[in-house]
């Protein structure tokens, strides 16, 4: 049976574990969601790959599935959308074709050409103050030009997974300004691509690897085309609408979009997503980075690179993989504040913010044979809150208060991590209706791109509700600001010897 529900558009999120479709009608009412798993590949240490085909079998077995759940039609699909995980880079050849595996986001192998653009000091890495990340695209190329030359001689283009799932669904090569902007050091108000920074950190020309074609978050790129309507079980007519980085796009869904607001997105990664409408610097994080979400305003961005990643590996090799992750977490929450003396640094993929370091490495100490895996579990938990707090005095202590987060992804599945998170940070965190911040927010940005809306602020503001608020408990908080004063002598006092491990590392696998 197919409803008489009207017009929808799809999102699509196209994360570090799978792709996951929703469809909502353009009041903001979810009608289905679904999800199909894909794999990582970690081949050396601190590398990690992914396969573009998985991305788009996922994508579109995601989508069949969702319009099955909602029993919506194909004619009904008026728009589609889809973000992606940021800086996870592609090489294509001329025929648009995939070259090799993609370089996940999370993937550090770049970390040396990142320390050497990063001492050039030039003026293009104005909203790279706290470092350049080796997560970013332009080191990675770099990287491919030093180190795979042979690949990078069948490069024609150079993408991002979010451009690769639109040039599948429409046919059209483009590259989304969204995440040129805040990972590409491409700047519109300064003319586009800095060309001379280019040539002096050893990329001269490599403009002409860009996709000509660079639409903003929102803008239409065109119907669906043959192959992916056929694949997807869409129609010609649904539009295809340019999405971005994920957590950008998630800033939709959540209507953090006017000055003075937060998002908080939690995941296999975190950040901290404040818009500001000033052309402000921050010591420790990136930005400000302007008009890349929307017109007008900045938004600053501090992150941390392995979070759910860190409790989902500590799940996995703590139980086998059996039960779920909300077992293991559940079990910490007979454990004490303070973990029962243990404390742990949060750097199991290195630091994004604010140190911008990915030769640090995770770390758990104050074991003794008392110690249980419950234990570990919430000091696990609590490294994560402490880094995200971490970042939050980065920026009060520069003069920008955040008075709360409006939360969106895996920690809304526990309470418990939540509250810990507001006790830590010290702030009121607000809980959106749709916790799918991501995908929400690029079936809303389809719905902009389709014309049903003027702007994504008319849009967010119609389509998003908040449906609660956690506020902190003040004797949790002073007990963690003792914490936090730990976590950070732990990252002074090991930070050498994971220097020195990082180079034995990279020494190992060069021989």
């Amino acid at each position: 049976m197919v409803s008489l529900t009207p017009t929808v558009t799809i999102g699509l999120d196209c994360g570090t574990g799978g792709a996951r479709a929703m469809i909502c009608d353009l009041n903001g009412r979810v009608l289905a969601t679904a999800a199909c798993e894909y794999r990582t590949e970690y081949p050396k240490s601190g590398w990690a790959t992914q396969n573009p085909q998985d991305w788009w079998s996922a994508c579109c077995q995601a989508v069949r599935e969702a319009m099955r759940i909602a029993e919506v039609s194909p004619s009904q699909v008026a728009a589609i959308c889809a973000d992606g995980t940021s800086s996870t880079l592609l090489m294509l050849d001329e025929d648009g074709e995939p070259i090799g595996e993609a370089i996940l986001w999370m993937d550090n192998r770049a970390s040396p050409q990142a320390q050497r653009i990063g001492a050039t000091g030039h003026p293009a890495l104005r909203r790279s103050r706290a470092g350049v990340s080796a997560e970013t695209a332009i080191p990675k190329i770099l990287w491919l030009k030093e180190n795979r030359p042979e690949l990078y001689a069948r490069a024609r283009w150079f993408i991002e997974l979010a451009d690769f799932i639109a040039l599948r669904l429409s046919g059209e090569l483009t590259l989304g300004q969204n995440h040129t902007i805040n990972r590409w050091f491409y700047s519109p108000r300064d003319g586009g691509w800095p060309e001379d920074f280019f040539e002096r950190i050893g990329l001269g020309g490599i403009t002409r690897f860009f996709p000509e074609r660079m639409p903003v978050l929102g803008e239409a790129i065109g119907p669906v085309c043959a192959m992916a309507a056929a694949e997807m079980g869409l129609t010609r007519q649904t539009i295809v609408v340019c999405g971005g980085t994920d957590a950008y796009v998630a800033t939709v869904g959540l209507n953090t979009l006017k000055p003075g607001d937060t998002a908080l997105i939690t995941g296999t990664s975190h950040l901290v997503l404040p818009t500001i409408d000033a052309d402000v610097e921050i010591l420790g994080l990136f930005g400000p980075h302007p008009d890349c979400v929307a017109p007008g305003r900045y938004v600053m961005e501090g992150g941390q690179v392995s979070t759910g990643a860190v409790l989902r590996w500590w799940h996995e090799l703590s139980n086998g993989g059996g039960a779920g992750i909300e077992a293991t977490l559940h079990e910490a929450e007979a454990v004490p504040l303070g973990a029962n003396g243990l404390v742990a640094l949060d750097f199991w993929q290195g630091n994004r913010n604010p140190y911008t370091d990915y030769d640090l490495q995770g770390a758990l100490w104050g074991m003794t044979l008392k110690h249980t895996r419950a234990d570990i579990t919430r000091a696990l938990m609590e490294a994560v809150c402490l880094g995200t707090a971490n970042i939050l005095r980065c920026i009060s202590g520069q003069g920008l208060p955040v008075n709360s987060m409006t939360v969106a992804g895996a920690a809304l599945r526990s309470r418990f991590w939540l509250q810990m998170h507001a006790d830590t940070a010290g702030i009121d965190l607000l809980i959106p209706e749709v916790g799918e911040a991501t995908v929400f927010g690029a079936a809303i940005t389809a719905a902009v791109g389709l014309g049903a809306y003027a702007s994504l602020d008319e849009a967010a503001r119609k389509m998003v509700r908040i449906r609660d608020r956690i506020e902190p408990d003040r004797e949790n908080h002073e007990r963690y600001r003792a914490l936090m004063e730990l976590y950070i002598q732990t990252h002074s006092a090991l930070s050498p010897l994971m220097h020195d491990m990082a180079e034995r590392s990279r020494s190992a696998m060069a021989t």
